[in-house]
Parts: structure tokens; sequence; C-alpha cells
């Protein structure tokens, strides 16, 4: 029985710096800024923002392990979140 795990934390700390030279670290950042500045268009935190990007990242990333693919739906999903909450509340607010 392989230990698939144990293989892939160490296929990640061959580098000096680990997961911090990965393409899904490099992906997380990307999107914890697109986060930030959607906030900022919104007039919104950025930080909350990025924060709840990185969370799910992280999660769908560490937790679950599906990979970039799943870690750009678990993306998509904040997104779609979010304009749900933010058009739920103003149709409230217009009503």
């Amino acid at each position: 029985m392989r230990n698939d795990s144990a293989e892939n934390q160490n296929a990640l700390t061959v580098t000096p710096m680990g997961v911090l030279y990965s393409l899904p670290f490099f992906i997380l950042l990307c999107c914890a800024a697109a986060y930030y500045k959607a906030a900022e268009i919104e007039n919104t935190s950025g930080i909350l923002w990025s924060a709840m990007s990185a969370g799910i990242f992280v999660i769908t990333w560490f937790v679950f392990r599906w990979g970039i693919p799943g870690d750009l739906l678990g993306q998509a999903a904040l997104l779609a979140g979010i304009t749900l909450y933010r058009g739920i509340r103003d149709y409230k607010k217009s009503t």
C-alpha cells in the first residue's frame, strides 16, 4: 500500500521553500489578489474577501486534496456565494 500523501509531501519539500514554490500557491496568491481588488471595486473589506479566498483555497488544497481543478472550483463557489449573498441583500434593501 502506497502512502501518496508522504510522496506528495516529499515532492513539495524538494525546494528550500517547499510549498511556496508550487503552482497551487501561485494560484492562491492570484485568487486572493483578485478578490482583494474586486472588494475594493465593491467598496467592501478587501482583507475579508482575500482571507475568505485564501481560506477556501487552503481547505480545498490541503484538507480535501482536490488538486488545482478543485481549488478553482472552490473559488468559483466562493464567487457564487458572494454574488448570491449580495444579490439577496440588495433585493431586501430595495423592498
